[in-house]
C-alpha cells in the first residue's frame, strides 16, 4: 500500500539513499543561478549543472553514478500560476549514469523504488515509451524503443500499460539543432478515475493518469545532416518532483494542500483581511493565494542563494525575479494584505527550508532588505497606475465614450503593473466596460513574443558548447582577471550570458567605468591572447583550489572535488568549462559596452574576433 503521510523530508532521504545502495554517490545540489550556461536564466533541470560530464568533456569527480535534489525555477508559464498545477520553484529528485549503466537498470530500479518503497500497486502504473519516427533510411529516421517496452513487460507491466507516443511526448533533446538527444520513458500512477473518452490516456489532463517519474537515454547524436545516429556513449538522466510526488502520495487535492506548503497558506491567511477576502469568490481568493504562496517562495530562493547577483531588475533573471515579486504583491492588494508582507512571508519559507538549504538563513537579511525596498517601489508604481487610470476614465467621460479599449487596459497593465481585475473592477464602479477580448488579444502577443525572445534563454542547454561559445567563455575568465587588474579584486564576476554573437559579464562595481579603464581592461585582454597562453584543468578541492588563489563562489556548495581551470599565472577559476586550450584561439576581443545591470553591479558587453 501506497505511504499516504509522507513528508517531503521523508521523501529525499529516502530517495537519496535508495540510489546510495545502488552504487550512486550522493552529490550536492547547485545553485539555482546557474554556473557558466548562458542558454537558461536559472537552473530548470538537474541535468543542467552536469552537462560537460554527460558531454563527457571530462570526468565527473564523484564517479560515473551520481544522485542529488536540485532546486529548479521554470518560469516559462508563469501566467498560468495560480490554478492546481503550475509552479515556478520545485525540487527536483534526480539520478545519473554518465556513460554506466542503461535502460534496464535505470527501469528496473525506478519501479522497484516506486513499489516496494512509496508502497504502489504495480496494477497502478502505466508507463509510456517512444514509437519511433520516420521510415528506416529516410532522414530523420529514429526507431522504436522496443528495448524500453521489453524490459517494462519483464517487471509485469502488460503491454495495454504500455503507450507508444510519438516525439512530442517520449523524446527529449536536442537543446539546439544538434547534439545529443534521446527517448525516455515517463511512469504515471492511475488514480482509479473513469477514462475521460477512448482517447484517454497517460498526457491526459483530466486527471486519470497522473505522471510520477521521468527516465530519459542520451543514446543519439542529432548531426548537421538531420540523421539521428548513436552517440558511441549512453547517459541516464532522470527526474522525479518533490512537491508532485508528495501531493500524489498523501491524496492532497492540490500541492497548495500539502504540508510543504502548509505554514505559508497559514501566514496567508493570517495577513489577510478577512472583510476583503469575504467579498471575494472563492476562486478569487484560492488564485491570490496560490499566486503569493509560489511567487514568494521562489522570489525568496533566488535572493537567498549562495551564488547571489540577481536582483530585482528589468533585464534577463533580474526581470523575472522582479516580476514574481511585483505579481505577488499586486495579488496581496487582492487580498487586503497590508504593505510589507514580502518580508514576512520570506521569513516563513526560510524557517520551511533552513535545515534543508541552510543558505536561506544565512542570506536572509539581504532578501530582507531586497524586498523592502522593491515592495515599496513597486507600490508607487501601483499608486502612478492608479493616476493614470484615472485620467483615462476622466477622458473617455469627456468624450462621451464607455469603453477602456484593450490597448489601453494593456498599457496599465504591461507599463504600471496595474492588473487587469483592478482596471475591471474600477471601471465598473465608474460606469465604464473594458474590451477585455482587445486586452486578451495583445496580452497573448506579448507573451507569444516573450516566449519567442527568451526561447534561447529557456532551453536545457548543450546547444552552446560550440567553438565560438567555447572561445568566448574563455574570454571571460581573461576579461575577470583583467578588471581585478585594473579596478581591483572587489571586481567580482555577478552572472554571466553568453551566445555565438557576443559575450555579456555582470560584475560588482559600484560607478560607470571611465573610458581610460576600458582601454585598459580591452589591452590586457589582447595582450593575454596575443602571448597565447595555454590553458589547463586539473581536479582538487575547494580548500586546495582557495590556497591557490583561485576565484570560486565560496559560499557555493561544491562536491569533493571540482575542476581548476588555469590560463598560465593570469587566472584561476573553478569553472566546469568548456575551455580553449590557448589563449590564441580567442582571435582579439573589443567592448562594446558598460552599463549599470543593477544596484552595486556593472555589466560589459564584448565580443571576439576571427582567429
Amino acid at each position: 500500500m501506497a505511504i499516504t503521510n509522507l513528508t517531503a523530508d521523508q521523501l529525499r532521504d529516502m530517495y537519496l539513499k535508495f540510489f546510495e545502495s545502488k552504487g550512486h554517490k550522493i552529490i550536492p545540489g547547485a545553485s539555482v543561478i546557474p554556473e557558466n550556461d548562458p542558454t537558461v536564466l536559472f537552473t530548470t533541470a538537474g541535468m543542467h549543472p552536469l552537462v560537460p560530464y554527460l558531454m563527457g568533456q571530462m570526468p565527473h569527480p564523484a564517479g560515473t553514478r551520481l544522485t542529488d535534489v536540485q532546486k529548479c525555477v521554470r518560469t516559462g508559464d508563469i501566467d498560468e500560476v495560480g490554478d492546481a498545477a503550475h509552479l515556478t520553484f520545485f525540487e527536483m529528485l534526480g539520478n545519473w549514469s554518465l556513460n554506466d549503466y542503461f535502460k534496464r537498470e535505470a527501469i528496473s530500479w525506478s519501479f522497484e523504488f516506486l513499489t516496494t518503497k512509496l508502497g504502489f500497486d504495480p496494477s497502478q502504473l502505466s508507463v509510456t515509451v517512444f514509437r519511433g519516427e520516420g521510415k528506416e533510411g529516410d532522414e530523420g529516421y529514429i526507431p522504436a524503443d522496443e528495448e524500453a517496452v521489453e524490459i517494462w513487460k519483464s517487471l509485469g507491466i502488460p503491454d495495454e500499460r504500455i503507450y507508444r507516443l510519438p516525439r512530442e511526448d517520449n523524446w527529449w533533446g536536442p537543446a539546439g539543432t544538434t547534439g545529443p538527444c534521446g527517448p525516455d520513458t515517463e511512469m504515471f500512477i492511475d488514480t482509479g478515475k473513469e477514462k475521460c473518452g477512448p482517447d484517454c490516456r497517460p498526457g491526459c489532463h483530466c486527471g486519470k493518469f497522473i505522471e510520477i517519474w521521468n527516465d530519459v537515454f542520451m543514446q543519439y547524436n542529432k548531426n548537421e545532416e538531420g540523421k539521428f545516429v548513436p552517440l558511441g556513449r549512453h547517459n541516464v538522466d532522470t527526474g522525479m518532483g518533490v512537491e508532485r510526488t508528495i501531493c500524489m502520495m498523501t491524496g492532497a487535492k492540490t500541492v497548495y494542500d500539502t504540508e510543504i506548503f502548509a505554514p505559508i497558506m497559514a501566514k496567508i491567511d493570517e495577513l489577510s483581511s478577512a472583510e476583503v477576502v469575504s467579498k471575494l469568490s472563492e476562486e478569487e481568493s484560492l488564485k491570490a493565494r496560490r499566486v503569493i504562496a509560489d511567487h514568494m517562495r521562489t522570489a525568496t530562493f533566488i535572493l537567498c542563494d549562495p551564488k547571489g547577483g540577481v536582483k530585482p531588475g528589468n533585464v534577463g533573471a533580474n526581470y523575472v525575479l522582479r516580476r514574481l515579486i511585483r505579481r505577488a504583491i499586486r495579488y496581496s492588494r487582492i487580498l487586503g494584505i497590508a504593505e510589507g508582507f514580502t518580508v514576512k512571508m520570506a521569513e516563513v519559507i526560510c524557517e520551511k527550508y533552513k535545515h534543508v538549504y541552510p543558505e536561506l538563513a544565512a542570506n536572509l537579511e539581504q532578501c530582507r532588505a531586497d524586498l523592502e525596498q522593491e515592495e515599496k517601489r513597486f507600490n508607487a508604481t501601483l499608486d502612478k497606475g492608479e493616476a493614470m487610470y484615472n485620467k483615462v476614465a476622466e477622458q473617455l467621460k469627456l468624450h462621451g465614450q464607455s469603453q477602456i479599449s484593450g490597448k489601453t487596459a494593456f498599457k496599465l497593465y504591461d507599463t504600471f503593473g496595474f492588473p487587469i481585475e483592478l482596471t475591471l473592477e474600477m471601471a465598473a464602479k465608474d460606469g465604464l466596460t473594458v474590451d477585455k477580448a482587445g486586452f486578451d488579444e495583445a496580452n497573448l502577443k506579448h507573451q507569444e513574443l516573450s516566449r519567442t525572445t527568451s526561447a534561447g534563454s529557456f532551453k536545457a542547454g548543450l546547444q552552446d558548447n560550440s567553438e565560438v561559445v567555447t572561445r568566448m567563455h574563455t574570454a571571460t575568465h581573461l576579461l575577470h582577471a583583467a578588471l581585478h587588474q585594473v579596478l581591483g579584486p572587489t571586481a567580482n564576476q555577478k552572472g554571466s550570458n553568453i551566445t555565438a554573437e557576443r559575450l555579456r559579464f555582470d560584475f560588482a562595481w559600484g560607478q560607470k567605468m571611465t573610458d581610460e579603464e576600458k582601454q585598459k581592461v580591452e589591452a590586457l585582454v589582447n595582450k593575454w591572447i596575443e602571448e597565447g597562453i595555454d590553458v589547463t584543468m586539473k581536479m582538487t578541492t575547494v580548500e586546495e583550489a582557495k590556497a591557490e588563489g583561485a576565484m570560486a563562489l565560496f559560499g557555493a556548495k561544491y562536491g569533493d572535488q571540482v575542476s581548476l581551470y588555469s590560463i598560465g599565472d593570469i587566472s584561476k577559476e573553478i569553472c566546469c568549462g568548456p575551455h580553449v586550450k590557448n589563449t590564441k584561439e580567442l582571435g582579439s576581443f573589443k567592448i562594446k559596452k558598460e552599463e549599470a545591470s543593477s544596484a552595486g553591479v556593472r555589466r560589459i558587453k564584448a565580443v571576439i574576433g576571427n582567429m
